[in-house]
C-alpha cells in the first residue's frame, strides 16, 4: 500500500512554480526600459487596431474582459496615440436664428477658429456700443434730421397761417402750443377773456361761435393731409436712420464678411445679423435708457455665438471618456432660467455633451454604467445608426416639459465608440439586442491570464518599472519582481501563466512601497512584498480565523485523525468581499434498504444549486454502471454536506461524496486525516475543480493548528496539478514530510488512499476480487436488492410469513430489521 501512496504523492516541486531572480538579469527595475503596451493580449490588441482603422460605419468596438486586466488604460493610451495622427475635426457653434429663435442654427468652422469668431463678435458688440448712439449725434445726421423736421413743420405752419389769416379778418385770434390749437374773440386788437366775452351782445357772441365753427372746419381741411405728412416725415427719418446705421455698420461688418467669405454659413449668418441690427439698433442702443453694461449683456445674449466644441488647430482627433454617461452628459442639454416663476431659454443655454466633444474622434464608455441609465442606450444606437446628433430632452417625448423648448439644428455625427464591459454583458447584448451586432462588429477580448514565456516575464518586469516610475514609487529588486511573478501566477491559478489582472499586482506593489517608506529603505525588496501580503491576509482574515477557531473548539465537526464509516472531509471555498479562503466541510452518507435512490439533502432543502445537484446525479450514474450490472440499483441513501447553512454550488464535492457513499455501502472506514476535492464523470474519472490552492491551504491550517502528524494530506484531481501555487508554509511542511498532497485520476485511486488498501480491479469475469472494497459494495447492493424482492415473492404466493404486517405491507426480516442503518 505504501507504493500507492508514493505513486500518487506529489513532490514539493510540483506544488508551486517559483521564479528564479537570477534569471531576470537585472538587479532592480531602474535598469529596465519602460513598457507602454499591454501584457500578453495580442488578440485583443489586433482587434482594437482593426476596429480603429476600419473607416466604415458599424465598426465600433466592444472591449470585454475582467476589471484589472489593463483593458481601460491600454485602450485610452492607444486611442490617444492614434488620434494624434488623425485630422482635427471641425469646430461647431450655435447662433441665433432671427427668423425662428426656437430653432438655433449651427455653424461649422475649421478646427481652432471658433474662438476667433466668438472674439470677433465680442469686438463687434464693443464697437456697436462705441458707435451708437454717437453716430446719431454727429452734425451731419442732426442737420439731415433737422431738415426732415423743418419740412414737416413748414407744412404744418403754412396750413395754420391760412386759417389764422381768415380768423384775423373776422376778428378772431388763433392760439397754438405744442399740442393744442384754440380760437379767441378779439375787440380793438385785443383778445377778450371770458368775462369780457360774456358782456358782448348776444348777436356778437352768436356770430363768434358761427365764425369759430367755420374756422375749425377750414382748419380740418387744411390739416387733413397731416397724417400723410407725418408718415412721409417718419419714412424719411427711418430711411435716414437706416442709411446712417448702414454706413456705421459697414466698416464694422465688412472685415468679418471678408474674413469668412469662404464659409457660406457664416456669411449668411453675418448678413442676417446686419439685417437684424438695422431693425433693432435704434431701439436697443439709441432710445434704450439702460446702462452700457446692460446693453452689452443684451447684445451678447442675442448675437454672441454659443460654443459647442472647439479644438486646437493641430490637436488631432479627440478622445473622450465619459465616466457618468447620463442622457444629458452624452447628448447635451437645454438649460432653463426662471423669471417670476416662468421658465425660458435661448440658444445661449445649449450645453454640449460627450458626443459633441468626441465628434470626429473616439468616445469611451463603460457598459455597466451606460446600460444603467434610462433612455441612453436606445438614443446612442439611434445616433450611431443615423449618424446625426440631435440635442433634445428625452422627457419632451413623454410630455413632461410644460414650457417652450428649443429645437437646435442637427449636427452630422462621425464618431468611433469604444464600450468596455464584462463578458456576460457582451453575450447578453448579442442575444437580446438585434442592433448590437450591427453597430458593434469588432470584439476586443482581453484574456484573464497570460502564457508564461520568457519575453512575457521580462515585459512583466518592465511594466512594473513603468508603473512605479509613474506613481513615484521606489524601484523593485529582482527578488521582489520574482515574488510578484509568483503572486501573479497564484492569481492565475496556473504554473505556466501570469494573471492578466495587473491591477491586483499594482495594488500589492503600492502597499509594499508604503511599508518600504515606513522602514526607510531605498528599494522595495521581497521582504516588503511578503509583509504586504501578510498584512492583507490579516485585514481580510477575520471570517476565516473565526471558522478555524470554531473547528478547533469542536463547534464545527472536522476530524483530522482516525477513521470513520460514511464520512470524509470535503473542501469548499468561501468568498467574502475581495478575499477567498478554503474551509473543510464534512461529507456524510447513509445507506438503508429502500427504493428512494440517492437523496441529495442540499437539493431537497433548496440549498443545493444546479451544478451541485448535477454532480450528485452523475454519482448515481457512476454507481449504477460500476456496481449494478447484474441487478437493479435499488437503494435508499442520503448525502449531505454537514453544517452548511447557505447555498452550495459546484460539483467539486462529488468525488468525496462517492467515496463516502461507497464507504457506507461497504462498511469500510475512511481515514479522516485526508481531505478530498474533485469532480467525477459517469465513468469514474476525476475532473479538475476550481480554487484548489485555497482548499489545500484551508485544510492545512486546521492540521497545522492541531499539530502536523505526517499522515495528513489532501487528495486532488491530477488535472489540477498545473494549478498548484501553494503558500510557502505548505511547501515547507511538505518538504519536512509533515503534510502531503496526492493527485488522483480515478475514483478507485482516491478511494484506495482513503481506506488504505487496494479497492479491487474488475476482472475479466466481471467480478471484483473477493474481500475487496468494491466486492463488498456489490455484495451489499445484492443483499439490499434481495431484501426488497423477498416480500414481493411472499405476497405473490399468498403466504403469511414472518415479517408481513397485518395490513399486508412488507417488512424486512427480523435479522435485517434488528441491524440499524449505517450512519455517520
Amino acid at each position: 500500500m505504501a507504493d500507492i501512496y508514493n505513486a500518487l504523492c506529489l513532490t514539493p516541486e510540483q506544488l508551486s512554480s517559483q521564479f528564479d531572480p537570477d534569471a531576470l538579469r537585472f538587479a532592480n527595475t531602474d535598469e529596465l526600459e519602460p513598457f507602454l503596451g499591454v501584457l500578453g493580449q495580442e488578440r485583443a490588441v489586433e482587434a482594437l487596431q482593426f476596429g480603429v482603422a476600419m473607416p466604415r460605419p458599424g465598426y465600433n468596438v466592444f472591449v470585454m474582459g475582467e476589471p484589472g486586466t489593463g483593458r481601460f488604460s491600454f485602450v485610452r493610451r492607444y486611442l490617444k496615440a492614434e488620434a494624434k495622427r488623425l485630422q482635427t475635426p471641425s469646430d461647431w457653434l450655435y447662433v441665433n436664428n432671427f427668423d425662428d429663435p426656437r430653432e438655433p442654427r449651427a455653424l461649422r468652422l475649421p478646427a481652432g477658429t471658433a474662438q476667433q469668431l466668438i472674439t470677433a463678435i465680442e469686438q463687434l458688440i464693443d464697437n456697436l456700443l462705441a458707435t451708437f448712439p454717437a453716430v446719431f449725434e454727429t452734425p451731419a445726421y442732426q442737420q439731415k434730421k433737422g431738415a426732415i423736421d423743418r419740412g414737416f413743420n413748414q407744412r404744418y405752419d403754412r396750413a395754420l397761417d391760412v386759417v389764422e389769416k381768415l380768423a384775423l379778418e373776422r376778428g378772431i385770434a388763433l392760439y397754438r402750443d405744442s399740442s393744442n390749437i384754440a380760437f379767441t374773440p378779439m375787440k380793438d386788437g385785443q383778445a377778450l377773456d371770458e368775462a369780457e366775452f360774456a358782456q358782448l351782445p348776444e348777436a356778437e357772441r352768436e356770430r363768434f361761435h358761427t365764425d369759430v365753427s367755420e374756422l375749425e372746419e377750414r382748419l380740418n381741411e387744411e390739416l387733413s393731409a397731416l397724417p400723410q405728412w407725418k408718415r412721409e416725415s417718419s419714412n424719411q427719418l427711418r430711411q435716414l436712420n437706416e442709411e446712417t446705421v448702414t454706413q456705421a455698420l459697414e466698416p464694422l461688418l465688412s472685415p468679418l464678411a471678408g474674413e469668412y467669405c469662404d464659409n457660406p454659413d457664416v456669411c449668411t449668418w453675418l448678413q442676417a445679423v446686419q439685417a437684424d441690427l438695422l431693425k433693432t439698433v435704434v431701439d436697443q442702443l439709441v432710445e434704450d435708457n439702460r446702462s452700457d453694461a446692460q446693453k452689452r449683456q443684451a447684445l451678447a445674449e442675442y448675437y454672441g455665438p454659443c460654443l459647442v466644441v472647439g479644438h486646437a488647430r493641430d490637436g488631432g482627433a479627440p478622445v473622450v471618456f465619459e465616466s457618468h454617461p447620463t442622457y444629458d452628459n452624452l447628448f447635451g442639454r437645454i438649460e432653463y432660467s426662471s423669471d417670476q416663476g416662468a421658465l425660458y431659454t435661448s440658444y445661449r443655454q445649449l450645453r454640449p455633451g460627450a458626443l459633441h466633444r468626441a465628434n470626429g474622434g473616439f468616445l469611451i464608455l463603460e457598459a455597466e454604467k451606460l446600460l444603467g441609465e434610462p433612455f441612453v442606450w436606445d438614443a446612442l444606437k439611434r445616433a450611431l445608426h443615423t449618424r446625426r446628433l440631435k440635442m433634445e430632452s428625452p422627457l419632451a417625448e413623454l410630455g413632461r416639459i410644460a414650457t417652450v423648448s428649443l429645437n437646435p439644428q442637427v449636427l452630422p455625427l462621425q464618431v468611433k465608440v469604444v464600450i468596455i464591459g464584462a463578458r456576460q454583458l457582451y453575450y447578453a447584448l448579442q442575444e437580446l439586442d438585434p442592433d448590437f451586432q450591427e453597430l458593434f462588429r469588432v470584439l476586443a477580448d482581453f484574456d484573464e491570464d497570460i502564457p508564461l514565456a520568457s519575453d512575457n516575464l521580462e515585459q512583466f518586469a518592465q511594466l512594473l518599472k513603468t508603473r512605479t516610475s509613474e506613481e513615484g514609487m521606489a524601484p523593485l529588486t529582482g527578488e521582489a519582481v520574482a515574488r510578484l511573478a509568483t503572486y501573479s501566477a497564484r492569481l492565475a491559478e496556473h504554473q505556466g501563466r501570469l494573471s492578466a489582472r495587473i491591477g491586483d499586482v499594482f495594488q500589492l506593489v503600492s502597499e509594499a512601497d508604503f511599508i518600504r517608506q515606513v522602514a526607510g529603505d531605498e528599494l522595495t525588496d521581497i521582504g516588503h512584498i511578503e509583509r504586504a501580503l501578510k498584512a492583507k491576509a490579516t485585514r481580510t482574515g477575520r471570517v476565516s480565523a473565526r471558522i478555524l477557531d470554531d473547528m478547533l473548539a469542536g463547534v464545527i465537526l472536522i476530524d483530522t485523525q482516525g477513521a470513520a464509516v460514511g464520512k470524509c472531509n470535503g473542501l469548499t471555498v468561501l468568498e467574502v468581499g475581495d478575499s477567498a479562503f478554503g474551509v473543510p466541510a464534512r461529507i456524510s452518507a447513509t445507506v438503508y434498504p429502500g427504493s428512494s435512490g440517492i437523496v441529495d439533502i442540499e437539493r431537497e432543502v433548496s440549498l443545493g444549486q444546479s451544478i451541485h445537484s448535477k454532480g450528485v446525479m452523475i454519482l448515481t450514474g457512476y454507481l449504477g454502471s460500476r456496481y449494478a450490472q447484474k441487478f437493479p440499483l435499488a437503494i435508499s441513501a442520503s448525502i449531505a454536506l454537514e453544517q452548511s447553512y447557505g447555498y452550495v454550488d459546484g460539483d467539486s464535492a462529488s468525488l468525496g461524496e462517492v467515496c463516502t457513499l461507497i464507504s457506507a455501502l461497504s462498511r469500510t472506514p475512511l481515514k479522516q486525516c485526508f481531505a478530498i476535492t474533485g469532480s467525477i464523470n459517469q465513468f469514474g474519472e476525476v475532473q479538475a475543480v476550481g480554487g484548489v490552492n485555497e482548499k489545500i491551504e484551508g485544510f492545512f491550517r486546521l492540521c497545522e493548528a492541531r499539530g502536523l502528524t505526517g499522515e495528513q494530506g489532501v487528495i486532488i484531481p491530477w488535472a489540477n496539478v498545473c494549478n498548484l501555487m501553494l503558500d510557502e508554509r505548505v511547501l515547507h511542511a511538505v518538504r519536512a514530510g509533515l503534510f502531503n498532497v496526492y493527485a488522483v485520476r480515478t475514483v478507485d485511486e482516491a478511494l484506495g488512499l482513503l481506506v488504505g488498501e487496494e479497492v479491487g480491479v474488475l476482472g475479466e469475469d466481471g467480478q471484483f476480487p473477493a474481500g475487496s472494497v468494491n466486492a463488498r459494495v456489490v455484495e451489499r447492493l445484492r443483499e439490499i436488492d434481495a431484501l426488497l424482492d423477498e416480500p414481493e415473492d411472499a405476497g405473490e404466493e399468498g403466504e403469511n410469513k414472518e415479517g408481513e404486517s397485518k395490513d399486508g405491507e412488507s417488512k424486512a426480516p427480523a435479522e435485517a430489521a434488528a441491524e440499524p442503518p449505517v450512519s455517520a
